[in-house]
């Protein structure tokens, strides 16, 4: 009778291939049998129904036969990867698979696969707080940022400079080294960093005082953005290797910085458009007053209303309002009109709005 595959992993018929590949990274940790309460069996049986899972094809097939034969009746990885062949895949490999594969079977005999040089510095976020003003027109704004910065004095080498550097007997002066680890599926030779030298394939004859032999220590960095015409709010611009310096002159950080935009007083965005309410008496509205309508730039625009026009709908004064990021042309002025009731009207002015009534109809 066929395996429940399924059941092994524990997971359902319809999960994806990322909740059968989570299944099995999680299960194949733990049953590891070169961890301390490993289980050979079930590490095989985990494995072959990782195997049968993960392969559409054979996935398919199981699932409308009840059985496949994933690996070509060679019984699972009796035949492991010692002869240099992949006769446990039956000549098909997911090479993405394998990469978390090893990533969990090197984990689990403490061993990390895939080691860096020294430390690359990490990236920064900070908020800058802008006006609507300096959205309109672009702005350049000087930033003091606190944080790890290459160290002057060795110039990030982390060494004495004054005293030199010798060539790592470790790894010979090339930065790597060749390891052999045998494993469940047979010997493996890996190239891995050098622990001493750090990749580097330099000893420093003496550590820099001032960063330790790190080659970085704390200070401010100062750093100038240039902020564009219409950028939006909370729109991040991203400045190449102004982040944490990485340690012994490997790459620094990026520096993030998330753009905010303060309120305004009198004018609201609306993506490239701005809106302004101007209040509006019924008298001038009866009698055609052109109105003064400002703008961000600071100058007054003046404007009739329409005959006819809709009092509840906004008017538009074209390309008053933002610039557009990154093309031509401006957003549009919305003027949004609050009516002010007006006093209660004597006699004279009532005889005035009943004649306006008659005249209007």
């Amino acid at each position: 009778m066929s395996k429940d595959y399924y059941k092994v992993l524990g997971v359902d018929k319809a999960a994806s291939e990322d909740e059968i590949k989570k299944a099995y990274r999680k299960l194949a940790h733990k049953y590891h049998p070169d961890k301390s309460g490993g289980d050979e069996d079930k590490f095989k049986e985990i494995n072959e129904a990782y195997q049968v899972l993960s392969d559409k094809s054979k996935r398919t097939n199981y699932d409308r036969f009840g059985t496949t034969e994933p690996f070509g009746g060679a019984g699972g990885f009796s035949s492991g990867f010692g002869g240099g062949a992949w006769e446990g895949f039956n000549g098909q490999v997911d090479l993405g698979d394998l990469d978390d594969i090893f990533d969990t079977f090197f984990e689990g005999l403490g061993v990390r696969p895939k080691r860096r040089t020294y430390r690359q510095g990490s990236d920064l976020e900070i908020n800058q707080e802008i006006t609507l003003e300096e959205a309109h027109s672009g702005t350049a704004k000087e930033m003091k940022i606190k944080t790890m910065v290459r160290c002057e004095k060795c110039n990030g080498k982390g060494g004495d400079l004054s005293s030199g550097f010798s060539s790592c007997t470790e790894c010979s002066g090339r930065g790597e080294v060749r390891e052999e680890k045998r494993t469940f599926f047979g010997a493996f030779s890996q190239v891995k960093t050098c622990e001493r030298c750090r990749g580097t394939g330099q000893i420093p004859n003496k550590a820099c005082e001032e960063c330790r032999g790190s080659g970085r220590a704390m200070s401010e960095r100062t750093v100038t953005i240039q902020i564009l015409p219409g950028i939006h709010d909370n729109q991040i611009i991203q400045v190449k290797s102004m982040g944490e310096a990485g340690e012994r002159g490997s790459a620094a950080g990026d520096l993030y910085v998330r753009v905010k935009i303060k309120p305004h007083p009198i004018f609201e965005r609306k993506g490239d458009d701005l809106i302004v309410k101007k209040e509006l008496k019924v008298v001038d509205l009866l009698l055609g007053k052109k109105l003064e309508i400002p703008t961000l730039a600071g100058k007054k625009i003046g404007v009739e209303i329409p005959a006819h026009f809709n009092l509840k709908e906004n008017l538009k004064i074209p390309g008053e309002g933002m610039p557009r990021l990154g093309s031509f042309g401006k957003g549009d002025l919305l003027v949004s009109f609050v009516i002010k009731a007006p006093k209660k009207p004597n006699a004279k002015f009532k005889k005035v709005l009943e004649d306006l009534g008659e005249y209007s109809e």
